[in-house]
């Protein structure tokens, strides 16, 4: 009889081990520590935005598909995810009904402060999935900022990169926000929230309103070329498309989440730099 109770809880034990969560506000606080030690301490931030996406998609399409994406990715290579966040910059959709657009200085220090929490309990490796373009400039440069001061975690950054091959064709020329592709995307995410009929009572043309030459930048660009937050035309996407990319973006993550977990280098290095940079006067040259 005891053996037959053991078994059954070592049956029991297991069925829940398979089935621990991977999203942070889905754990109990016994299993989150559980989570830690499957995940290896290795966490995902997926980052999105609330913004305008066409006439045709939700405000929150970024933070959806990323979110989706680094769900599925999980499935892959266990991490434990953290709670929505879209803390990011979109200054340039302002103008746009529903758009959250915080500071600077309150994007800097959420994202800080997020980090340093996520890693006081625990996850000392920490990958944050962008979801959103207008977040390409600042992951960067907060990943870079890390060596400002000593952190006994490590910040990696993942941009999805090129799609392999045998993608769909694409039947529009000009594919960027809430284009072809990422209304695709969302027909695999929420497909309930996609609203096909109306992707063309806008439109998502380069108006191209600035002549300035090769490598000047100036802030209002986006808003020159597509004051409606709309860049493309969502009404030819199909599922086939959508169920292509997105299985290649969540293998991709995956793969990054392997070799982050097989990363033994980072922060020996970090460490390693941060006791120099203490006393710059004794490095050797």
């Amino acid at each position: 009889m005891k053996r037959k109770l053991f078994l059954l809880g070592l049956v029991v034990s297991i069925a829940s081990a398979q089935k621990l969560p991977a999203r942070w506000e889905e754990l109990t606080a016994e299993d989150f520590q559980s989570a830690l030690k499957k995940s290896q301490g290795t966490c995902l931030l997926p980052f999105g935005i609330i913004e305008k996406h066409g006439p045709q998609l939700p405000l929150g399409t970024d933070l959806i598909n990323v979110r989706y994406v680094s769900e599925h990715a999980a499935d892959e290579e266990y991490a434990v995810i953290f709670p929505p966040y879209f803390y990011g910059q979109i200054f340039e959709a302002k103008h746009q009904p529903g758009t959250l657009a915080y500071s600077a200085k309150m994007q800097l220090e959420l994202l800080q402060e997020t980090t340093d929490e996520m890693a006081r309990n625990g996850c000392k490796k920490i990958l944050i999935v962008n979801g959103h373009g207008g977040n390409n400039n600042l992951l960067p440069f907060f990943a870079q900022a890390q060596l400002a001061v000593p952190h006994d975690y490590v910040v990696y950054v993942f941009a999805r990169g090129s799609y392999p091959p045998g993608r769909p064709a694409l039947k529009t020329k000009v594919d960027a926000h809430a284009g072809e592709s990422e209304t695709a995307h969302l027909m695999v995410s929420r497909p309930d929230l996609v609203h096909l009929d109306r992707a063309g009572r806008e439109s998502g043309a380069d108006l191209n309103r600035l002549d300035l030459p090769t490598g000047v930048y100036t802030g209002i660009w986006w808003y020159a070329k597509f004051p409606n937050h709309y860049a493309g035309d969502g009404a030819p996407a199909t599922t086939e498309l959508g169920d292509f990319d997105m299985k290649a973006w969540a293998s991709s993550v995956a793969n990054a989440i392997r070799a982050i977990k097989a990363d033994q280098r980072s922060l020996l290095l970090q460490r390693e730099f941060f006791e120099e940079s203490s006393h710059p006067a004794d490095t050797k040259q």
